[in-house]
């Protein structure tokens, strides 16, 4: 349970209590269909990208399905990608040709996932790319598809940042002013810290290909622009300056996320991907089982986070069957078990969890959940619970759990049992294992 309230620029408290989002990543990279960095991984060039441009045309989409799909998987935000490295743009630009506009498809689809969001009540997320692989005045560092190019750096001579960060500044301006509330905007991403030095061949780059951070964006600019735009909405740290939530990517958090100086708890989403790859990606065989899939929320907000689970349409604009099962295994056991998620965070350290179990604790402290991710055979021991427990039961369909301070001694057994700990509790189960991927059970506190 989170003992105080988080320090933050903007009131973060409908989302620390939603916890579960969903993210989509959507572009001109869903037509190749090998990963969104393919113009990255493969050193692209722009004419044979714009063949992708030429060609998409989502005939399919339905942007309510998406979100329908995501508020059934028990989601209470969605976070779409407005422009990803590529530089495509989703949405009606006056400063960019680059846009969904001028595709075969020629709706904004920005505009679309807003209304459809509004339509069916989640909370509006948008992610904007601070990279621009297409925009002209971007200069090429180790992650730019032309990096590998023989004559790179005569290339950047002609580039100018400035010129970028005014269209940086102009689309962000763009994007929080003329869809009307948003309530997150999610930032991807400053590389100042990484070594990216093996991605290029060239030993006398390592000057002029440096990696781009808060001071490329004008972050404090960017942000006080943002700010002045839409003065409630949360904004994440990855311009390179700490604001409102941290975002680990495909991280396996243990504790929690704290500030590297203070050590402060940071209000943080980890975000992951149902498979091993952000936009569509054909042959990805990496999915996640629904096991997984349950136990990684679980997790996470054991330890006092927020998920934001990943979804690729493909370039036809709906979702595949892996997707949609992935979105159904969340469906299925939200349905019952979502109490202990909303308005949930990690226990008091007074509370320690069993061996293959996770706990998590409504923000007023009145209820304990004991996910148990690993079923224990009849009984299962809580230290430190001995007369603080009122009422016990599973979740997923009421049933009363019985428990007892003492073991309860098998019939025919004439020995003593070892002394035992007073203020262990023992909760007496059913010997099978509910038909759920993880049960709970809550415990109502005295």
């Amino acid at each position: 349970m989170q003992s105080k309230k988080l320090k933050t620029i903007v009131d973060t408290d409908w989302f620390v209590h939603d916890r579960f989002g969903m993210f989509i990543h959507f572009g001109l990279y869903s037509l190749p269909a090998r990963h969104e960095w393919i113009k990255n991984i493969e050193c692209i060039s722009e004419e044979k990208y714009d063949k992708y441009f030429k060609y998409f045309n989502p005939d399919m989409l339905d942007v309510r399905d998406w979100v329908k799909r995501a508020k059934k998987a028990g989601m209470k935000y969605a976070v779409l990608t407005t422009k990803h490295h590529e530089g495509f743009c989703l949405f009606d630009s006056k400063y960019s040709d680059y846009t969904v506009m001028n595709t075969p498809y020629g709706k904004d689809i920005v505009k679309e996932f807003v209304d459809a969001c509004r339509e069916v009540g989640l909370k509006v997320g948008l992610y904007h790319s601070l990279i621009d692989w297409h925009h002209p005045d971007f200069t090429i560092d180790w992650l730019h598809p032309r990096r590998n190019d023989k004559d790179a750096y005569e290339q950047n001579q002609g580039r100018d940042m400035a010129k970028y960060r005014e269209y940086l500044f102009n689309q962000v301006r763009e994007i929080m002013t003329n869809y009307g509330k948003i309530d997150i905007l999610w930032f991807d991403f400053s590389y100042t810290d990484k070594n990216w030095g093996s991605l290029c061949p060239w030993e006398d780059a390592k000057d002029w290909m440096k990696g781009k951070g808060r001071e490329d964006w004008d972050a404090e600019n960017l942000v006080k622009m943002i700010r002045e735009l839409q003065p409630d909405i949360i904004i994440n740290d990855r311009t390179g300056i700490l604001q409102d939530i941290t975002t680990p990517e495909q991280s396996a958090i243990k504790y929690g996320v704290f500030d590297k100086e203070t050590g402060e708890p940071l209000v943080w989403e980890a975000c992951h991907t149902f498979s091993g790859s952000w936009g569509y990606h054909r042959d990805e065989q990496t999915w996640k089982s629904p096991t997984m899939l349950i136990q990684l929320l679980i997790n996470i907000v054991s330890c006092g986070g927020n998920l934001i689970m990943n979804i690729g349409p493909t370039s036809r604009g709906y979702l595949d069957k892996r997707a949609e099962s992935a979105l159904g295994v969340y469906e299925e056991w939200m349905k019952y078990n979502d109490r202990s998620i909303y308005g949930c965070g990690k226990a008091d350290a007074q509370f320690e969890a069993p061996e293959g179990c996770k706990l998590t604790q409504s923000n007023d402290g009145k209820r304990l959940y004991i996910h148990l991710f690993e079923y224990p055979f009849k009984k299962l021991e809580m230290a430190n619970m001995a007369d603080k427990v009122d009422y016990a039961q599973f979740l997923h369909d009421g049933s009363e759990i019985l428990y007892n301070k003492m073991p309860i001694r098998p019939a025919g057994v004439l020995t003593k049992y070892a002394e035992h700990d007073e203020t262990t509790l023992y909760f007496n189960l059913p010997e099978v294992k509910p038909d759920v991927v993880v049960p709970v059970i809550e415990v109502f506190l005295k």
